[in-house]
């Protein structure tokens, strides 16, 4: 994928109706930063206005330059998306937009494992955040000559919305171009975010605009990059578990061979999600139960005439 031509803190033109700004936040799960859109001419939504950073605020008031803010859009409550949206909209006075607080969405095999202790990993879940207005799957957000439909896609987090607009789809972290979306349980789940990919690709859409990263220009491909990536790391977790059992750190060092140390953890909580996802498909058994600290066995088929 190419590099992203925006300059950090300094509106940047996609379209006639759309301009990003990006966020002064770049890091090993952020990329360049966090791209906030500004949607629409005369009167702007602003989708996924980014951390608490007084600067971007800043970066964003000029790049709105006195333009009528309608609507402030999330698409999730990642701490690299959605702390930024108060401040806009005590500024703005628009309402802020979402699927909901920050554990909503959750699958019910997730909620099992919250409530059992685990917390959540990588770019760090946004707490505080409660939308003014809850969006349901399917929703439609108009303003002044722009219209997007509001698409429930958890897999990266529960509350995750992608938002359509024309041929064009805001696709937040559920896909971008430079690397693969984290999941990490229980507030990722690998099962919701393979549904989500299958709905994305039905759209067919001509264009995605990630959360981080240049435009993804060809998202059938990007699509199916993404499945197979899944897919491998799948058989790959299968092969290991194939020769004996193992914990999720002995297969995230076994798979995860030349990942610089410092992203181990987040790797890691790739790993589990697929081990949820394999158990709960019953390919796998964890022992003494479902938890990050699980043994997790290959269930083995039955041979014919075997004790049990």
């Amino acid at each position: 994928m190419p590099e992203f031509a925006a300059a950090v803190g300094h509106p940047h033109a996609l379209s006639p109706l759309l301009s990003v700004v990006v966020a002064p936040n770049p890091s090993p799960m952020t990329h360049t930063g966090t791209n906030t859109y500004l949607l629409g001419a005369a009167e702007l939504a602003v989708i996924d206005p980014g951390p608490d950073d007084p600067a971007h605020l800043a970066a964003l008031t000029r790049a709105i330059a006195g333009r009528k803010v309608s609507h402030i859009l999330l698409t999730h409550s990642h701490l690299d998306h959605s702390p930024l949206a108060r401040p806009l909209a005590n500024q703005t006075g628009a309402p802020v937009l979402a699927f909901g607080h920050a554990h909503a969405g959750r699958s019910p095999v997730m909620r099992a494992l919250a409530k059992k202790g685990l917390t959540g990993g990588g770019e760090g879940i946004d707490h505080a955040f409660t939308p003014d207005i809850t969006l349901k799957d399917g929703a439609r957000v108009t303003g002044k000559g722009w219209a997007l439909t509001a698409l429930h896609t958890p897999g990266h987090i529960g509350n995750h919305m992608c938002f359509q607009w024309q041929d064009a789809v805001f696709t937040g972290d559920h896909v971008m171009g430079w690397a693969s979306s984290l999941v990490s349980p229980p507030d990722g789940d690998l099962t919701d975010f393979m549904r989500s990919c299958d709905r994305l690709a039905g759209l067919q859409a001509r264009i995605y605009y990630p959360g981080h990263g240049a435009p993804v220009d060809d998202p059938a491909a990007r699509l199916d990059w993404l499945l197979r990536h899944r897919k491998g790391r799948e058989n790959q977790i299968i092969a290991h578990l194939a020769d004996r059992a193992h914990d999720v750190g002995s297969l995230t060092r076994h798979i995860y061979t030349e990942t610089p140390p410092k992203l181990l953890a987040a790797a890691a909580r790739n790993v589990f999600a697929h081990l949820i996802d394999l158990h709960q498909r019953g390919h796998i058994s964890a022992a003494p139960a479902l938890r990050l600290d699980a043994t997790f066995s290959l269930h083995r088929p039955k041979v014919p005439g075997e004790k049990q």
